[in-house]
């Protein structure tokens, strides 16, 4: 692997990122410390840990993705309670 930037995956999460951040602009400004942030937070998560981890040897790459993948879970479930 020549960069975490050639990974669909890392690709994927980032432009999930990007929509996340367009998305929450339209979020009532009480929110903005609240759920907006915290959705932000956890989609950020996502990209960052693929990035990080790609760095490291083998077996941490995998908790690393481990880890974006909760984050991914954390994301939806924000998202979902945003929704309702």
């Amino acid at each position: 692997m020549s960069s975490y930037k050639d990974l669909d995956v890392w690709k994927k999460s980032f432009e999930v990122c990007i929509d996340i951040y367009q998305l929450t602009q339209s979020f009532p400004k009480e929110e903005l410390y609240g759920l907006t942030s915290q959705i932000r937070r956890a989609s950020v998560s996502i990209p960052s840990n693929i990035s990080e981890g790609s760095k490291r040897g083998k077996k941490e790459f995998i908790q690393f993705l481990k880890i974006a993948h909760g984050s991914g879970a954390e994301t939806e479930t924000q998202l979902m309670l945003a929704y309702r």
